[in-house]
């Protein structure tokens, strides 16, 4: 029976670890929903600590005086800043959520959250006060300043990690054949 028992276990041990170690990658996710998750949804950040998104933000309370469906409220530019903000969230558990199973994974979901966790702060902070600016019509200087601030402060250390986020996900796409248009 000892003999039997010492049997069982020096063949069913190695098995059971193949076994379970198939089975936890087969939870991974697929690498083309991988991809999209935590690297394609960056496109909605891409123009941070920009004049872009400081212009886009701003265009929230524009007007048209022969278009009275253009009437605001005085809220757009906080409005569109908060959901924004909600996105980018969401974007971060789904982030978090994702099973990184190998090195270039795990790699590209910090990376990645770190993106998020760099950017939201400020969205909540600088941005959601610009937009406060614009909602309420102050000077031009004063908007244009609080940008330019916001500029100077995060543009480059953004550049810098979003550059590391493409770059592993462009290894990752190649690695993993998947059809990117990275233009």
């Amino acid at each position: 029976m000892q003999i039997f028992s010492k049997t069982l276990t020096t063949v069913c041990a190695p098995a059971l670890l193949v076994i379970s170690s198939l089975s936890m990658q087969s939870c991974a996710e697929p690498a083309d929903k991988f991809f999209s998750t935590a690297i394609l949804n960056t496109n909605t950040i891409t123009d941070f600590a920009t004049p872009a998104l400081a212009k886009h933000i701003e265009d929230e309370t524009t007007e048209f005086p022969d278009v009275p469906s253009s009437k605001k409220k005085g809220n757009e530019a906080v409005t569109m800043v908060q959901n924004n903000i909600l996105y980018m969230e969401k974007s971060l558990n789904d982030i978090k959520a994702l099973n990184a199973n190998s090195d270039d994974r795990k790699a590209i979901k910090e990376k990645s959250i770190a993106l998020y966790e760099f950017v939201i702060p400020v969205y909540k902070k600088e941005y959601t006060n610009y937009a406060k600016l614009c909602d309420s019509k102050a000077d031009q200087a004063q908007k244009d300043a609080l940008a330019n601030s916001i500029e100077q402060k995060y543009a480059a250390k953004f550049e810098t990690i979003y550059t590391n986020l493409m770059n592993a996900g462009k290894a990752f796409a190649k690695e993993n054949d998947l059809n990117v248009d990275w233009n």
